[in-house]
């Protein structure tokens, strides 16, 4: 979920090749590169937006506080799903590397 004028809309647009990657930082790191394709997803009505962003956001921040967010974010713009077709992944657990498991551990 974002604005449809963000950053993030306007790669896409431009490049639907994408790299995203997720951190997982506890209790170890871990983290997975996904590599494939991205695209723009307009979400028809205002009520969809809103139930689609609540669920992204509820993940993060209490349920009220997303209910919040949502709304305040309908009232300034038009919300879009960036969707990514995964062509490849590659996953990384620095606690099976002695040399990183002691950098990040002090």
């Amino acid at each position: 979920m974002t604005p449809e004028t963000s950053r993030k809309v306007r790669n896409v647009r431009r490049n639907k090749n994408v790299t995203v990657l997720v951190d997982i930082e506890q209790p170890t790191v871990k983290d997975v590169l996904i590599y494939g394709k991205a695209g723009v997803q307009y979400l028809l009505t205002r009520e969809k937006y809103m139930s689609d962003a609540i669920s992204v956001f509820d993940r993060y921040i209490s349920r009220d506080r997303a209910e919040r967010y949502a709304a305040g974010l309908t009232k300034v713009t038009r919300g879009v799903k960036i969707v990514v077709r995964p062509e490849r992944m590659v996953s990384f657990d620095t606690n099976k590397d002695e040399t990183l498991r002691t950098a990040t551990q002090g």
